[in-house]
């Protein structure tokens, strides 16, 4: 028997809820991921005590046994976390939900991350504390705190390396909020960016101006996955999973930044399993979703995914590349963690769903192959690769 997911497991369903600037959503973050559930069965059009497996990244809070009690659900059979990695583990937990449906462990596995800063604490920010320990003994004391200024240094020694200009991080940036002009769920919905007000905006560290950052918000969002047999029964547009893989490479954990690979946005060694298992190239992703963290990290990463070499960055980053129908590849389309929403990248599956069901704000025209790349530069990482009925 073939041990690929190729195929194998089908999205159903998505849902969402409102998306809320950070410390500002009225509900409990347990309700929150409630509620995304709820509209994500109600897409797929299943029956929510019918779920019975949980699959969640981040160390999302919300236990999978009181998801279960409060959803009814008749039976709990499988519950994974997908740890470290923070974002990076959005496409990794889709690969757990879709192993446990291919092995039989589960029937129908929610994949969901719930935010609610204003209850638990703000992401983003450095420590605030008297004393500091572990790795951050060695890092904090002398100022590099925060995650923009810990990627910063490694989107630093890249283009410093291939002489990549600012321009390349800047057409990454427009490119979501662009597209985040045609969503109305997007929290930027109606406040556009254009080259002038990117330049003039401030420096939150360098390579990074304000618009290379992500936004920070409360909010929740789940999918449904369930075998590709039974999404054929229940599903008017089933959407399936040709791969999905996580980890990373040599010593890519190893502490106090001294990886020997240094500036990589970490999937060197995922992107040959990615297409293998797939039966995909490069040539043949129609639309992409890519995790910004930062815009330096979608940099490498597309760079590491084959799209085009290292020294090749600013020719080929440019606006018109990235921009919904017409670019080639069509980025980050919903307005990404840039202009959308920050729900820690999961956002960013469930727009390549949209995208191969036809229902985008900013719809790519007959796309076959959806990518979506979850979480540079850290570990472990994960991508994973939607299709159509046709690619099968």
């Amino acid at each position: 028997m073939s041990r690929s997911l190729r195929g194998q497991v089908a999205v159903v369903g998505v849902g969402e809820t409102h998306y809320y600037k950070r410390g500002e959503a009225p509900d409990a973050e347990f309700k929150l991921a409630l509620t995304a559930i709820l509209a994500a069965c109600k897409d797929a059009g299943i029956d929510p005590r019918d779920v019975d497996g949980f699959a969640s990244y981040s160390n999302d809070r919300s236990d999978p046994s009181h998801l279960a009690a409060a959803l009814g659900c008749r039976e709990l059979r499988f519950a994974n976390m997908q740890w470290g990695g923070g974002g990076g583990g959005g496409s990794g937990a889709i690969a757990n939900a879709a192993a446990a449906i291919r092995s039989g462990l589960a029937e129908n596995v929610i994949v969901f991350r719930a935010l609610a800063q204003g209850q638990f604490g703000r992401f983003g920010q450095g420590p605030r504390s008297n004393t500091i320990s572990g790795d951050g003994a060695f890092t904090v004391p002398y100022g590099l705190m925060s995650p923009a200024q810990m990627f910063a240094m490694k989107v630093v020694r890249f283009m410093h390396q291939h002489g990549v200009e600012q321009s390349a991080l800047r057409a990454i940036s427009l490119a979501s909020y662009h597209h985040a002009q045609n969503n109305p769920r997007a929290v930027m919905y109606g406040r556009p960016l254009d080259e002038a007000k990117y330049d003039d905006s401030r420096w939150i560290v360098e390579p990074f101006h304000l618009f290379d950052c992500c936004l920070e918000n409360d909010g929740a969002a789940a999918m449904v996955l369930t075998s590709a047999d039974r999404a054929r029964n229940v599903s008017d547009h089933p959407v399936y999973l040709l791969g999905a893989v996580a980890g990373s490479h040599f010593r890519a954990g190893a502490s106090v930044h001294n990886t020997p690979d240094y500036a990589s946005s970490a999937f060197k060694t995922l992107v040959p399993r990615l297409y293998e298992m797939a039966g995909v190239a490069p040539k043949d992703v129609d639309v992409l979703q890519s995790y910004e963290n930062f815009t330096g990290g979608v940099l490498m990463s597309i760079v590491e995914h084959g799209f085009c070499e290292p020294d090749e960055c600013n020719e080929y980053f440019v606006p018109s590349r990235f921009q919904a129908p017409n670019g080639d590849l069509p980025l980050n389309t919903s307005g990404g963690n840039l202009a959308e929403c920050y729900m820690h990248g999961l956002g960013l599956n469930i727009e390549a769903v949209r995208q191969i069901r036809g229902e985008s704000c900013n719809q790519v025209r007959d796309p076959n192959v959806a990518m979506v790349i979850s979480g540079p530069m850290v570990t472990p990482v994960s991508c994973c690769l939607f299709g159509s009925e046709a690619t099968l």
